[in-house]
C-alpha cells in the first residue's frame, strides 16, 4: 500500500491511498465466503455456492463494495498511522478506482480534519501580573466568614414590629396582568435584603406588619408571562429576627472543633488568607491562559466551530439574530483554541492523568452539579464522557505545570510564589472518593490515552464508508457496480 498526504490548510489534509490488487484480494475472499452463506442456489448448500456463480448471481460489483466497506477502515487507519496524523471528526471518502483484474489497484481519497501543529513559547520568558495580597481585605473576609457561621448557629426569634432589613419572613403572593390572576402561593419564607424573589420586593416589605397587605409593579421572574409587568399584592404572615450567639468559648466549641474563640478566629484568618492565595492563583492561571492565546497561532477546524455553535443554538427555540449567533461562535472558537492549546502542552509535557486525579476531579465536578459521587461518575462512564474528563484533567495538570516556571508578579512588583497556593478542603471526600473509583476503574484502562475530540481512525471511516459507494470503477464489460 501507498499513501501521500496532501495539506490542504492548517487543520486539513487530504490522504491519496493505492491498494494493489493482492494486498485486497483477502477481502474479496472474504466478501465473496459471506455473499454465498446469504444466498440460495438450487444443488448447493448455504456457503458451498461456487465462486462464479456468486458474481453471476449479485454481480462484481456488488462483492466489490463488500471488500472496499471491510477493508477501507484498516487501510485508512494504516495510512493516519504511517503519516503520523491526528484526526478530528469523520474523513470524507471518495472512491477513485477499483481493481477489476489482478494487477490492478483500488485507490481511494480521505479528507480529515486534523490538529494543528503548535509551536509552544519558552514559558519562562512569559510573566503576568496578578493583584497583591491586602491584609485589610484578607482581615474583612474574616469578619465575614465568622459573621456567617455565627449566622448558622444564630436563632430566629418572632417579633412583634414592622419589619426590617435582614428580617425573616412568611408571606402569600398573588400576581396579576390586567385584573386576570396569573399565580399565587401561600406561606413562603424570605429573608429581606436577600433579593432573590421579585423586583422591589424588599421595598415592598419593609415597614409592613404582621396581616398587613401592599401592592407593587414588578417583571415575573418565570413561567409563560416571564418578563412581563404584573400588579403583586403582598400579604405578611409572620416577621422573625436573627439573633447572633455570643463571642465567645462557648459559640467556639458549638461551632467547631476548637475549644476556644482565639483558636477559631486563628483559623477562619488561615481560611481566608488561603482563598485570597488561591484566588491569586487562580487569577494567575487565566492570565497565562489569555497571554498564551494571544501570542500563539492556534488554527481551529471550521467543522469543528460549526459543530459547537450548533451544539449551543440548538436549545434556543425560534430564530437567532446574527449578533447572537456571532458572540456565540467567538466563544466557541476561544474555547476551541484553548482546548487545543492545552492538549499540545499536555502532551509535550508528557502528562500523565493517575486514577486518585480522575477520582478526585469527577468528586469536584459531582459536587458543582448537586449529585452523588458515585451517580455521577456512574452517568460519566455511561455517557462514554470518561476519555473527556480525561483530558480535562490532564489539561489542567498541563497548565499548573507551566504555571511553575512562567514569571508571575503581584502589583507591588513583588514575586509570587504559586507553590504556596494550597486549596481549601472543605469536604471529606475520601468515602465519596471510593464510592466513584468503583465506577471509574475498569474505564479508565481502556480511555488513559484517548482525546475526547478524536475517535480512533478505524471508527472513524467505518462511518464515512459505510455512507459511500464507489463513485468511480474501470469498466465492467456488463457487470453491474
Amino acid at each position: 500500500m501507498k499513501s501521500a498526504v496532501e495539506t490542504l490548510n492548517p487543520t486539513r489534509v487530504k490522504l491519496t491511498i493505492e491498494v494493489p490488487y493482492e494486498e485486497l484480494k483477502p477481502s474479496l475472499d472474504a466478501a465473496l465466503k459471506a455473499i454465498a452463506s446469504q444466498i440460495h442456489v438450487p444443488g448447493f448448500r448455504p456457503g458451498k455456492v461456487p465462486t462464479r456463480l456468486v458474481e453471476q448471481r449479485v454481480g462484481k460489483g456488488a462483492v466489490l463494495q463488500e471488500a472496499v466497506n471491510d477493508s477501507l477502515p484498516q487501510f485508512y487507519g494504516q495510512a493516519v498511522e504511517e503519516a503520523e496524523l491526528r484526526p478530528l471528526g469523520q474523513p470524507e471518502v471518495d472512491i477513485v478506482e477499483l481493481p477489476v483484474d489482478e494487477g490492478d489497484q483500488f485507490v481511494f481519497t480521505a479528507e480529515v480534519d486534523v490538529r494543528p501543529q503548535i509551536e509552544l513559547p519558552v514559558y519562562e520568558e512569559l510573566k503576568v501580573e496578578v493583584a497583591a495580597l491586602d491584609d485589610a481585605s484578607i482581615e474583612k473576609d474574616a469578619e465575614e466568614r465568622m459573621t456567617a457561621l455565627r449566622q448558622r448557629f444564630g436563632a430566629l426569634n418572632v417579633v412583634d414590629r414592622a419589619a426590617q432589613d435582614g428580617d425573616f419572613v412568611t408571606i402569600d403572593l398573588t400576581a396579576t396582568i390586567d385584573g386576570e390572576e396569573i399565580d399565587s402561593v401561600k406561606g413562603i419564607s424570605y429573608e429581606i435584603g436577600s433579593g432573590n424573589l421579585l423586583e422591589g420586593m424588599d421595598a415592598a416589605l419593609i415597614g409592613m406588619k404582621v396581616d398587613e397587605t401592599n401592592t407593587f409593579t414588578a417583571p415575573l421572574a418565570g413561567g409563560e408571562h416571564e418578563g412581563e409587568d404584573s400588579e403583586i399584592t403582598v400579604t405578611l404572615g409572620s416577621v422573625k429576627e436573627r439573633e447572633l450567639p455570643e463571642l465567645d468559648d462557648d459559640f467556639a466549641q458549638e461551632a467547631s472543633e476548637f475549644d476556644t474563640l482565639e483558636e477559631l478566629r486563628t483559623d477562619i484568618a488561615k481560611q481566608a488568607r488561603q482563598a485570597k492565595l488561591f484566588a491569586q492563583g487562580v487569577e494567575a492561571r487565566d492570565k497565562v491562559l489569555d497571554l498564551l492565546l494571544e501570542t500563539i497561532t492556534v488554527e481551529v477546524p471550521e467543522s469543528l466551530v460549526e459543530a459547537e455553535v450548533q451544539g449551543h443554538l440548538q436549545n434556543h427555540d425560534g430564530d437567532v439574530d446574527d449578533e447572537h449567533r456571532a458572540e456565540v461562535r467567538e466563544g466557541a472558537l476561544k474555547a476551541l483554541r484553548a482546548q487545543l492549546l492545552l492538549d499540545a502542552i499536555a502532551e509535550a509535557e508528557k502528562i500523565q492523568v493517575e486514577q486518585q486525579e480522575l477520582i478526585e476531579y469527577l468528586v469536584m465536578t459531582a459536587q458543582q452539579y448537586g449529585m452523588e459521587p458515585a451517580q455521577f461518575a456512574q452517568a460519566m462512564e455511561q455517557n462514554n464522557q470518561v476519555p473527556a474528563v480525561v483530558a480535562e484533567v490532564a489539561r489542567r495538570k498541563g497548565l499548573a505545570a507551566i504555571l511553575e516556571t512562567v514569571q508571575v508578579v503581584d502589583t507591588n512588583g513583588d514575586s509570587v510564589d504559586l507553590g504556596a497556593v494550597i486549596e481549601t478542603d472543605d469536604i471529606d471526600v475520601e468515602e465519596a472518593e471510593a464510592e466513584a473509583a468503583a465506577h471509574v476503574e475498569a474505564e479508565k484502562a481502556e480511555t488513559k490515552e484517548e482525546k475526547p475530540a478524536e475517535e480512533s481512525a478505524e471508527k472513524q471511516i467505518k462511518k464515512a464508508a459505510k455512507k459511500k459507494a464507489p463513485a468511480k470503477k474501470k469498466a465492467e464489460s456488463g457487470e453491474d457496480a
